[in-house]
Order: structure tokens, then C-alpha cells, then sequence
């Protein structure tokens, strides 16, 4: 694989990766402070290699430091592992009775919400950081993030590997993004499903790549062949996978995760197939993201090349006198630099057309708070104004998960700034009528068999954007040229090309709104229709079992 293409990196995943590196840093530092003479931080400098951050490390645990930060943990090249971790913390007892050396537990720092509102959760506080001070909270339940409690295990296996497990059941502690706390959880537990647990969980998974890597290693025919996930979109690897799985028509095209491989064991294996089942037959397969029907509608109209197929007579679209269209530019996790608006229907004298609220200053800014609260301001006359004068108001996005999340995370990081809303005011919005999610619109009344993305929905009502290369993926290396986050001087005429690039995307959602009012969202195929139409090859599949490789992502 040497020399296979891959993607260009993805900005925005390296932004992320940026800020969660910056986010480890803080909370050692603040352990640290926390901890004093009982802190020991394994040295991160450029300079320092991986043999001598592992002997640094493992001359820390001989030494029975209580915490150590920065952590690598010597290969086990017996199991074939390797890893770092972001801190170790020493057990109350000895990893081996009559060793006379400390056992340690592993603790993650990640910059994700590790806990949701409610109960259940064991955690402990920062000033002390070990489950034997941990209690039931009453006021946090654990999240569901499956990789942290994976990567947990893996160092468990890797500290018992070099004989300084903490003795016991296996736990491993995360602090989240709040860093408020440690959420521990019991590695033993049989908490996933099936009754297994995160340690059975990671052995299978383990073992599974492993087998891989070593057949690839030794040029024996490939274990692994590729299937379609979510995480696809942002891998360098696409341009090969992509390839092969266009090429084999492979049933993963229309259908993700495990209902393409229950499908593949149960011999389904390609869009063809899949299209030339019965509908209103039994199902080859139990299918847990899509029923029956629309599995076997979204492979006939790949097929057909369809990118819209009506599940509705009608298409209902909210609407309103006056309209606005907001769309918001975000830069990772750093901040929102932009709420660009489209203004349309009754003129009430705010000007009708494009206005954008953008700072340029590079995030994170507290020039932020400035344009956020231009933005919410005009955005609050205008519904006054529509409703003095009776008007109906509608404010439309297209999937609101982003912008909801910047309207609360900026009334909250800029409270009592000047104009800035209260959570509460931004909450009564987001809640209302006045705010409609389009992504919904569409979701409900359309089959998207290549995929509910603005960018691939809204061509089918006729609109096109002015830049080939639109992109959320680009917009971000726009950005870091726009602002010189790299160094050098700002360019303008990125910040216009970001412009141009929000304006039309405000221009897409107000296009895709009109047509599906219109008759002309009557002319896409109509899933009953699609689904009477005989099967491509005249024969219904039996889902007799097949072998079939194992898939990955």
C-alpha cells in the first residue's frame, strides 16, 4: 500500500486533534498543581525518544510515584501492544504479593463529555483521583463511549504485560472535556452486549487485528476486505476502499455497519442483490438501521441513479411571511467565527438578501462574543417585527445539531457580555416553531440513497455553488488562510471566498425549501411506486448463508 493514493488530510479531524492535545496539557497542569511532590510527568520534549520516555516511566512506577503523568508504557512484544497514557495512578496495593512494587490503574484525558445529567456514575473527584475514593454519583450517569473503555483494556493488558497491574478487577479511570472529574469504569463488568465485557470486548477485536495485520505481514490472502462506515468520510484509505467497493457494487454503498455484514452472511453481498429481494417477503436478514422496505428502495434507486426518492405524496415545508435562512462557520471546536443570514418573503424593512456576522479575528476571540451578539440581536428584532405586524416568522437550517450547538455554547462562554443572550432566551428559539431543521424535512419525507448531505440534496432542486471545491473539509483550510493561523499575512481573498461559500449555502437551503413547496418535487419517484416495480433479475433472493469475509471499516 506503499504507493496507493490516499485522501488529503482532514483539517478538521487535525484541528480536533490539535485542541485535544492542547486539552491533555491543561489537565496535567492543573493535576499537577493539584498534587505537588506526589507529580511525576514523564518528559514529552521533542527530543526525547520512546525508549527513554518508557524507562523514564517504568523508573517512576519502580519508584512507587503515586502519579505519574505522560506515561509509555514498555512494549509487550509478546501481545504485540504498544501505547502511552495520559496518566497512571498508583494502587493501594501491590501489583504482585511480596513483589514489593506498586500496582497502577490507567486514566485517559479526552476532550469528549464522558457523562450525561442523571445517576449511577462512580467517579471521584481531581484532589483524589482513585476509585477507592470514588462514590455512586447522584448528579452524572455514565455516556456510552465504547472506544475509551477499549483503550482502557489495551493498557490494563499492557501493565499487567510488565508486571505493574493494580491487583483486583480491572478498572480504568477518564477525564472528560468538563475535567471536573474521573469517571471509572469496571473493565470486568458485564456491561456490553450479550453480557460481555470491555475486557472479553477487546480481546475479540484485538485477536481480530492481529490476524489481519500478520496475514498481511506475510502475504497470505487478505482477512479483511473493506465495507462502508461512518468513520469512511474522514480516511485517508477511501480512494482505495472507495474503489473497491464501487467496483464490487458491494451492499455497504447503501447500507452501513452491521446490516451490511448480517446481509453478506446471510448472502447478500451486492446493491443487485439486495435490490432483487422481495419487499414484502421475509426479511434475509435482521436489519437494525433500516427496515426491509426502505433497505431494498435505497438499493433499486442506487441503481437508477436516484439521489431523492419520495416516501410522501405530499412534502409538508413550514412556512412562513418572512423567512430567514441562517447558516453558521465553525472552525473544529475553537469557536464560531460566522452566522451568515438570507433574508426573504415580506419585506418588513430590514432589507431583504444576504447578510453576514463574522469576525476574523483567529479563535478562540472574545471577538466572537461581539458577532454573535450582532447576529442574535437582528435576528431577534426581525421576529418583533414580523409578529407586530402579524406576520408568521420561520428560520431554517440545515441540520440543526451545529447550530444549536453554537447558539448554547456561545450564550453560555459569553454570558454577560454586551448583547449576548441568556441560555434561556437562546433555548425558547431553538424550541420553537420559528426554528425548522430542513435535514428533518428531508430525512422524513425523502430516501437518500446517495447520502442526506446539503451538498448532495440541494443540487437535485436545481441550485449549484459557486466554488467547485465547497466543502466543510475546505472551508477549514480557507479559514487558516483566511485569519493566518499558520503564520504570514491574512488573505482576503479567502475571507471572501468563505463569503461566497456561506452565502450559498444559505442560497441552497432557501432553493430546497421552495422546491419541495412546488409541484416539481412531484416529478421524483415515489417509494410505493419504486417498490412495486418488478425486481431487476425477475427472482426474489432466498438469503441462503454464504461464506463471506470479514468486513472492516
Amino acid at each position: 500500500m506503499v504507493d496507493a493514493p490516499q485522501a488529503p488530510p482532514d483539517p478538521a479531524a487535525g484541528q480536533r486533534q490539535s485542541d485535544a492535545a492542547e486539552h491533555r496539557l491543561r489537565v496535567r497542569g492543573t493535576l499537577a498543581a493539584l498534587h505537588g511532590a506526589d507529580w511525576v510527568d514523564v518528559p514529552a520534549t521533542p527530543e526525547t525518544t520512546a525508549a527513554e520516555a518508557e524507562q523514564a516511566t517504568l523508573a517512576a512506577m519502580r519508584a512507587g510515584a503515586k502519579f505519574i503523568g505522560n506515561a509509555r508504557l514498555p512494549i509487550d512484544r509478546a501481545g504485540g501492544r504498544r501505547g502511552r497514557i495520559d496518566l497512571l495512578i498508583r494502587a493501594d496495593g501491590p501489583a504482585v504479593v511480596g513483589s514489593g512494587q506498586f500496582g497502577y490503574r490507567p486514566v485517559l484525558v479526552v476532550r469528549h463529555k464522558i457523562t450525561d445529567p442523571g445517576s449511577g456514575a462512580r467517579t471521584s473527584p481531581l484532589l483524589s483521583p482513585s476509585p477507592g475514593r470514588s462514590r455512586i454519583d447522584q448528579t452524572h450517569k455514565p455516556r456510552s463511549q465504547p472506544r475509551d473503555q477499549l483503550r482502557l483494556a489495551h493498557l490494563t493488558h499492557m501493565l499487567r504485560a510488565c508486571g505493574f497491574a493494580a491487583p483486583g478487577r480491572a478498572l480504568g479511570g477518564v477525564i472528560g472535556v468538563d475535567a471536573d472529574l474521573v469517571l471509572w469504569h469496571d473493565l470486568e463488568a458485564p456491561t456490553w452486549p450479550g453480557g460481555r465485557t470491555a475486557l472479553g470486548e477487546y480481546d475479540l477485536r484485538f485477536a481480530d487485528r492481529l490476524a489481519v495485520a500478520r496475514a498481511a505481514a506475510a502475504g497470505e490472502p487478505a482477512l479483511a476486505q473493506p465495507s462502508r462506515i461512518l468513520d469512511c468520510r474522514s480516511c485517508p484509505w477511501w480512494p482505495v476502499c472507495g474503489a473497491a467497493l464501487a467496483a464490487a457494487r458491494d451492499v455497504s454503498l447503501v447500507l452501513r455497519g452491521e446490516d451490511a455484514n448480517a446481509l453478506r452472511q446471510a448472502g447478500v453481498r451486492t446493491v443487485d442483490e439486495l435490490a432483487a429481494v422481495d419487499p414484502a417477503g421475509p426479511a434475509p436478514a435482521t436489519l437494525v438501521g433500516a427496515p426491509l422496505p426502505d433497505a431494498v428502495a435505497l438499493a433499486r434507486a442506487w441503481l437508477a441513479d436516484l439521489a431523492l426518492v419520495r416516501r410522501t405524496v405530499d412534502v409538508p415545508v413550514p412556512r412562513g411571511d418572512v423567512e430567514l435562512d441562517i447558516d453558521m462557520e465553525s472552525f473544529g471546536d475553537s469557536g464560531a467565527y460566522l452566522w451568515g443570514c438570507l433574508l426573504s418573503g415580506v419585506d418588513i424593512g430590514f432589507g431583504k438578501g444576504y447578510r453576514p456576522f463574522v469576525t476574523w479575528q483567529p479563535l478562540p476571540t472574545v471577538d466572537e462574543a461581539r458577532s454573535f451578539a450582532e447576529f442574535w440581536a437582528w435576528l431577534k428584532e426581525i421576529r418583533a417585527a414580523a409578529r407586530r405586524r402579524g406576520l408568521t416568522f420561520r428560520a431554517y437550517c440545515y441540520n440543526e445539531l451545529a447550530e444549536n450547538r453554537w447558539l448554547l455554547a456561545s450564550a453560555d462562554r459569553f454570558a454577560g457580555r454586551p448583547g449576548v443572550p441568556s441560555r434561556v432566551e437562546v433555548r425558547e428559539f431553538i424550541n420553537s416553531d420559528d426554528w425548522v431543521d430542513l435535514f428533518r424535512v428531508v430525512s422524513t419525507n425523502f430516501l437518500c440513497p446517495r447520502g442526506k448531505g446539503l451538498k448532495t440534496v440541494a443540487p437535485v432542486a436545481g441550485f449549484a455553488w459557486r466554488d467547485p471545491h465547497a466543502s466543510g473539509e475546505n472551508s477549514m483550510r480557507w479559514y487558516r488562510d483566511a485569519v493566518a493561523l499558520d503564520g504570514g499575512e491574512p488573505r482576503l481573498d479567502q475571507r471572501q471566498r468563505l463569503l461566497e461559500y456561506n452565502e450559498d449555502d444559505v442560497r441552497a437551503t432557501w432553493a430546497l425549501r421552495g422546491w419541495m413547496s412546488s409541484a416539481a418535487v412531484t416529478e421524483l419517484p415515489y417509494l410505493a411506486e419504486l417498490l412495486s416495480r418488478p425486481t431487476p433479475n425477475g427472482a426474489i433472493l432466498n438469503g441462503a448463508a454464504s461464506a463471506a469475509r470479514r468486513p472492516s471499516g
